[in-house]
């Protein structure tokens, strides 16, 4: 069994990581504009404001901003059917809180979404992909604030109407689950005022994690159900990132923590989003870890009309769970685990799992029966160019490759898989650790750690294999 004839094949970017243009045409600051450059060795911090002599790689990233035209021929060059982007909040409201948007901003999208229009590239766009307005933070610490509900509200409101011709594909939050993590703390939930520190620093209690959560989830249903009542021609899909875990061994205390850890990080918000209400299994949790949501039955109503259309999620490893002592520990997207002793990793850490990708959408198929696609997926890599002046990225071709297949093999399964946007499809400023290094791309940028580079584009080897996965419908996945 192939993919279905209409398969969406494309690649995905974020705002925050790719426009630049950080303080251009009206934009305001979002928290990502506050995040300092990093290492795998080093986190990146985020700073309360501006500081002289220190590098925030967003500011300029790739300069998609000017560079849109040029960036969307390539990606109609490899034959995309969509292309997956993000919408800069601080660019239509630069604090969030203004009654009026910036028209500027309004502008720049509505030509980035006519310039796919024009190769018949269908735009999937995220409305909040860990570009929360920094305004935000500072009156209300963020989605801590139930305020920021309505605020998110008349933003989608606004971006709903005016692109209502020319986008179909929405995404609410991008990983939304990423905020049960403590690097979410500060991307997703950016429940971050006043700190200054690593990314990864700041404590809070499991109340506040959960209770701006919470409103993550009412903003997500109350946009949706918006979108359902006013713009039916829209498709609306949750976006998790599904960071599939194995018990480390076969000792049922490993098979439980496994099974909580599921629970929690993986299946809580997609469960809300896609079944309209708060899990069972997460009152036990809430009590042990004392946390009183005081959800009103208003916002229950609100959560059981808001259900997205379809699933979304990012999948790049897996990792394992055990209740043993003195296991080797691995690093990972939003969290890390225990070392898989039948995987390889990248150089990052992460470890690499086709099969672990055609089980992990068997599982949210058999769970959900709704459309899924794969929207991140990809390897972070350092791309060194050959004597020809070329990059060789055969490690990331195989990488892809095996993961196409292990896609394949799901929809042989009876998975309903309607597209695949592999993660940056070029190279753009890493949201872990704000590195350049660390590429992703089918297309090489110019732009390097240290900030200088002209911003010129050239095509990797996997640039032609993809155009070709693409053109034979994922049939001929050979180099």
């Amino acid at each position: 069994m192939s993919f279905r004839k209409d398969f969406l094949w494309g690649g995905a970017c974020a705002a925050n990581q790719f426009e630049g243009a950080w303080d251009v045409d009206g934009k305001g600051v979002s928290v990502p504009d506050l995040c300092t450059n990093g290492t795998k060795d080093c986190p990146k911090s985020i700073t309360t404001k501006v500081e002289p002599g220190r590098l925030y790689p967003s500011h300029e990233a790739i300069d998609f901003y000017h560079h849109y035209k040029e960036d969307i021929a390539l990606f109609a060059e490899m034959g995309f059917k969509v292309f997956r982007t993000s919408i800069n909040w601080t660019r239509i409201f630069p604090t969030g809180m203004e009654e009026k948007p910036n028209e500027a901003g309004l502008q720049f999208y509505e030509n980035v979404f006519k310039e796919c229009q024009k190769y018949g590239i269908e735009p999937l766009v995220t409305l909040s992909h860990y570009e929360l307005p920094y305004g935000l933070v500072e009156a209300y610490n963020g989605w801590a604030g139930e305020e920021v509900i309505g605020h998110f509200e008349r933003y989608c409101h606004v971006v709903f109407e005016r692109y209502q011709h020319l986008v179909k594909y929405w995404l609410t939050f991008n990983e939304i689950n990423g905020g049960t993590t403590q690097l979410g703390t500060t991307l997703s939930l950016g429940t971050v005022k006043g700190y200054s520190g690593p990314v990864n620093g700041i404590q809070i209690t499991p109340q506040l994690r959960y209770t701006a959560l919470h409103h993550q989830l009412v903003a997500s249903a109350k946009v949706v159900a918006y979108a359902h009542a006013l713009y039916p021609q829209f498709q609306l899909g949750d976006m998790n990132v599904f960071l599939t875990a194995y018990p480390l061994t076969c000792d049922p205390k490993d098979i439980l923590a496994t099974q909580q850890h599921n629970n929690v990080l993986n299946w809580f918000c997609s469960d809300v989003q896609i079944r309209g209400a708060y899990p069972s299994y997460m009152d036990r949790y809430f009590r042990e870890n004392g946390i009183d949501l005081q959800i009103t039955e208003e916002e229950k109503e609100i959560l059981k009309k808001g259900t997205v259309d379809f699933y979304t999620c990012s999948y790049y490893m897996s990792t394992c769970i055990t209740t043993h002592e003195n296991s080797e520990e691995v690093a990972g997207n939003l969290a890390g685990g225990a070392k898989n002793p039948y995987l390889t990793a990248s150089e990052w850490g992460w470890q690499i799992d086709p099969d672990g990708l055609r089980y992990t959408l068997n599982e949210i198929y058999e769970r959900y029966q709704l459309p899924i696609m794969v929207v991140e997926n990809g390897l972070g890599a350092r791309d060194e160019k050959g004597a020809d002046g070329r990059v060789h990225d055969s490690y990331r071709i195989d990488y892809l490759r095996k993961h196409i297949e292990a896609m394949r093999e799901a929809a042989e399964d009876g998975v309903d898989l309607m597209g695949y946007t592999p993660w940056g499809c070029i190279d753009l400023v890493s949201a872990s650790t704000g590195e350049m290094a660390k590429r992703y791309g089918f297309i090489y940028v110019n732009k390097f750690d240290d900030g200088t580079g002209d911003l010129s584009r050239e095509k990797k080897d996997s640039f032609d294999w993809y155009q070709k996965v693409i053109r034979t419908n994922g049939e001929d996945l050979t180099d």
